[in-house]
């Protein structure tokens, strides 16, 4: 049976692809099957719209702080479903908080720019940023798309912003030296999104 939903604290989360452009060397996916106390996150295929909304609607929601699109895998490499799932949940839980947490890198996936795409279907997006250059991400999330995935990471920052509530940019506390955290800080506030330095939790 797949883990289409599991849950974080008082979040419910969404795993509906195993896809990432990135291999990052410090990834949650290196260290089991599954994140904080779920099952296995590795999916046999790819669920359907039908049954990612489905899978939502059994794990009720509603008694759920936000509902997050986070799994073993990158979201926006199914960004289609993603919106599609997200404005069908929008319509039947109105008040619900939607996050997608990416690496910021669907434009590149897509080849084209998707901030557009997000409008009224998401309301706050979490950039895992990682790293202060270009070199230094390529070292620690081995992109498939090379040096050109931090300044797509940046630039997607930049124009989803004006698209969605709320957009931030993360890096894990412990991870990089306080030197590069404001490098991170000064990288966020030139595209116009806050950065967040977040605690490193052990899975």
């Amino acid at each position: 049976m797949m883990t289409i939903t599991y849950t974080v604290g008082s979040g419910l989360y969404v795993n509906m692809t195993n896809r990432c452009p990135n291999n990052c060397t410090f990834c949650i996916r290196n260290n089991g099957e599954g994140a904080y106390g779920s099952d296995s996150l590795w999916l046999d295929r790819e669920p359907t719209e039908d049954e990612v909304f489905e899978a939502i609607v059994t794990a009720k929601p509603e008694n759920y702080s936000e509902l997050v699109f986070c799994g073993y895998g990158e979201p926006t490499e199914r960004l289609d479903v993603l919106i599609s799932v997200s404005r069908r949940v929008k319509e039947k839980y109105p008040d619900i908080t939607i996050r997608v947490n990416t690496n910021g890198l669907s434009d590149l996936i897509a080849g084209r720019d998707t901030s557009a795409d997000f409008a009224g279907a998401v309301d706050v997006i979490s950039v895992s940023m990682n790293a202060a250059s270009a070199e230094k991400y390529q070292e620690v999330c081995i992109s498939k798309f090379g040096l050109e995935a931090y300044p797509a990471m940046l630039e997607f920052c930049k124009n989803v912003k004006h698209h969605v509530k709320k957009v931030m940019l993360s890096v894990v506390e412990g991870t990089i030296s306080n030197e590069e955290v404001e490098i991170c800080r000064k990288n966020a506030e030139s595209v116009g999104v806050e950065l967040r330095v977040r605690e490193y939790i052990a899975p």
